[in-house]
Formats: C-alpha cells, structure tokens, sequence
C-alpha cells in the first residue's frame, strides 16, 4: 500500500501540539478541510470536510508519541502522526497510508495543508490568541 510522510517543526511544546489534535470535537476550528465534527461513540468521529464525509476511528493514541487513525469515506485509509518532543518546540510527522500510488501527489498537498493548519494554529494559540476568536485563513496557511 503506497504511504506519504511529511515533517514539520512547530514552536510549540509537545503537550500543547497533542492537545490541539487529541481535541477532534474543535478540528472545524483551526483545520483547512474540517467543516464539522460529530463524536459517533468514544474514538470514532464523522467529519464534514469541503473534500467529501468520513469517518476517522482512533486506534492507537500515546499521549505526546503517537495517534493513530483508520478513516472511511477518504483516500487516507489509515493515518497518525508521531510528536518529537524538543523542549520549546516539536517535530511532528504525518504519515498515511492510501489505496493508489497515482493519488500520492493529492495526499502529499493535503499532508502539506494539514500540518500547516497545525502550525498557523499553535502559533496564534502560543502567541496568546483566543481559541474561541481564531479565524481560518488559506492564504496564511499557504505561507507557513
């Protein structure tokens, strides 16, 4: 099965990145894709995006290591991220897995999009910005 990994640093600390991704109920809030978020049962989460429905199923969450998702409704079949804890900041890797190597290009950008939706957020949450006040940008996410 062909699988993308992509990296990015963000000048926040572990516990606070995990957080923000451990929340799945506030997704609509700062990611680029997300439109809406329903919790199904503990774990499970069906997600309007403006890219189609799915449903993501937590399989495995360590809380600041790793999480671990299998999704239905999207290209990404099963995806997670891994945290590298580096004090005042952290790297954080996404990684997914999907059916057809000739959507690589797609989920390269939507990894892309995604991990830059991360880090816009976490920096207008570090810089003491209020969750409840955040604004979803394209065109900030594109510059990050």
């Amino acid at each position: 099965m062909p699988s993308i990994e992509l990296k990015i640093e963000i000048d926040s600390p572990v516990e606070k990145i995990y957080e923000i991704l451990n929340d799945y109920l506030n997704l609509p809030r700062w990611n680029i894709v997300v439109t809406e978020c329903t919790q199904l049962e503990p774990k499970k989460y069906f997600l309007k995006t403006n890219v189609g429905d799915v449903t993501n199923t937590e399989i495995e969450n360590i809380p600041h290591e790793k999480m671990t998702s299998i999704q239905e409704g999207s290209p990404m079949q099963k995806m997670g991220y891994i945290f590298e804890d580096k004090g005042a900041s952290t790297n954080v890797t996404l990684w997914a897995e999907f059916e057809l190597e000739d959507q690589r290009n797609i989920m390269e950008m939507a990894g892309d999009l995604f991990l830059k939706s991360l880090k816009v957020y976490a920096d207008y949450l570090g810089s003491g910005g209020n969750p409840e006040e955040y604004k979803k940008s394209f065109s900030k996410i594109k510059k990050a």
